[in-house]
């Protein structure tokens, strides 16, 4: 029997996947804070944090990429409890890994597990967070960006003190994973019992799960997908460009230095962060499309300013407007690839799919490409690709289709 979700019943809803997505940014910037440490521990080359950095990468492409089919399988209420399950083992291993055993082999296997768990319920959670959405009928997908945002932050000041307090990488590891498995419970406990998303939500109409398989393979045929995916694409290398390459940028080839290049990196961020709480709204009264032609012109122009900055202040109006521009691009995607409920799982994997490759393989081809005509130049590629974004924000236009009046729940 199937009622409706009460307002409570939405609010738990709401802040379980709020939790979630604040869970996964606390997981990335814990492993990510103590790598100086697991690299000492382990004493190994940056050739061979390469290689956890590769592992970690591939799994999560690879979780991306399957997450329709676990879904189909598993519902996403249970599998972001198993994923959360999954990402905190990886954290113990590579605590364990590293000041335990000292084990190279362990580290990366819990890399492994970490990566896949993490890339998996990033699919599921921002499905969740789009039906969320739809139940609204507002635009909040960016304020659950913002929470992993927020959860980035909070797990790097955790890293920083357990670094300064000479807390082992094991301890603080098991410490965070601990915490994230307590609050999977809690988030599973608040998660409706609702059908799949891609899944018809009328009573006694849940198809077999191979059915639901050939839905979530669907999306790689539609050429909708495509475009959605390349409007992540430009704003994902402009977000990972700038993670990676700017406080190095200003540093280097603006001759800032270090204090300068993390100040810039940090405007950068807030800038970004407080489009994605506050942007929804704009989103609301000026539709996806404007916003993001809008943003893409801002980040193109904040790059080009960054670039051709003729002093430190330019440079930090041209890291505002970039970390602004850059700010929407990869929630709104998602909330389009997710407009028609019935294959909101295969689209938002597929897109996600197109721009996560950008997000973590894009920073180092540009490394590569750098190393022959400079870093700064290279940042016009980035340009480019935020142009083209642009070009695509049509793809962004929401879907003709009747919003559902609330999303029903399976009553225990």
């Amino acid at each position: 029997m199937e009622s409706v979700l009460s307002r409570a019943q939405y609010v738990r809803w709401r802040n379980a996947i709020f939790a979630i997505f604040l869970a996964s940014g606390v997981s990335i910037s814990t492993w990510a804070a103590r790598l100086p440490d697991i690299k000492s521990a382990l004493e190994i080359s940056n050739s061979r944090i390469g290689l956890l950095l590769l592992a970690m990468g591939l799994a999560s492409i690879i979780g991306i990429s399957t997450s329709p089919a676990v879904m189909a399988r598993t519902g996403a209420r249970h599998g972001m409890l198993g994923l959360m399950i999954m990402l905190s083992a990886g954290l113990v291993l590579i605590g364990l890994g590293t000041t335990v055993f000292a084990s190279f082999p362990l580290v990366i296997t819990g890399l492994a597990l970490f990566g896949y768990g993490n890339g998996c319920l990033d699919v599921m959670m921002n499905v969740e967070a789009t039906a969320i959405e739809q139940h609204a009928q507002k635009t909040i997908l960016p304020l659950f960006h913002a929470f992993f945002s927020f959860g980035t932050v909070i797990g790097a000041g955790f890293g920083w003190a357990a670094t300064h307090a000479h807390i082992s990488v094991a301890v603080h590891a098991i410490a965070v994973a601990v915490l994230i498995t307590i609050g999977a419970f809690f988030c599973f406990a608040n998660v409706p019992a609702r059908a799949a998303a891609q899944d018809p939500v009328s009573p006694g109409e849940k198809p077999h799960w191979r059915e639901r398989m050939h839905v979530a393979l669907s999306a790689w045929r539609e050429p909708r997908t495509y475009a959605i995916g390349i409007v992540m694409l430009g704003m994902a290398f402009a977000e990972g460009g700038a993670n990676d390459w700017l406080a190095l940028a200003v540093t280097e080839d603006h001759s800032g230095g270090a204090a300068m290049g993390a100040a810039a990196l940090t405007v950068f961020s807030i800038c970004m962060t407080t489009v994605r709480v506050f942007g929804g709204p704009l989103v609301d009264q000026f539709g996806r499309v404007i916003v993001l032609r809008v943003l893409a012109v801002a980040a193109a122009s904040g790059l080009l300013l960054f670039i051709l900055a003729p002093s430190l202040p330019f440079v930090f109006i041209g890291a505002a407007l970039w970390g602004i521009g850059a700010s929407l691009g990869f929630p709104l995607g998602m909330s389009a690839a997710a407009d028609d409920p019935e294959k909101a799982a295969a689209r938002v994997s597929a897109a996600a799919t197109i721009g996560y490759v950008a997000l973590l393989a894009g920073p180092p081809v540009l490394g590569v490409i750098s190393e022959h005509i400079g870093l700064l130049n290279t940042l016009f590629i980035i340009a480019g690709l935020v142009v083209a974004s642009g070009l695509f924000t049509g793809a962004t236009r929401p879907l003709k289709h009747t919003e559902p009046a609330a999303v029903p729940a399976v009553t225990k």
